[in-house]
């Protein structure tokens, strides 16, 4: 997937997965009480910090904190763009 946007330094955007719409036991999970997503995949990823490669790449799927990030919107699509450190590790 090729976005429009290029990450500064050390920001990647994330396409969050999306929220479970019901249990394992099969009850169905009104939108009003569904958890954010904590996980996703790499869309774009910046260069990275000086003398700081980055660790993740696109298309890498990753497990990111709960709150972390800032909500945009790119024609249309919902993506977060956080920083690297927001990301706890990749799956």
């Amino acid at each position: 997937m090729s976005l429009n946007i290029k990450p500064i330094g050390d920001r990647v955007v994330v396409e969050a997965a999306p929220a479970e719409e019901k249990t394992a036991s099969g009850i169905f999970i009104p939108d009003t009480a569904k958890e954010k997503p904590q996980q996703g995949t790499v869309v774009a990823v910046g260069d990275g910090k000086k003398d700081e490669p980055m660790t993740v790449k696109v298309g890498d799927n990753v497990l990111y904190s709960k709150y972390g990030g800032t909500e945009i919107t790119i024609d249309g699509k919902e993506y977060l763009m956080m920083r690297e450190s927001d990301i706890y590790g990749i799956l």
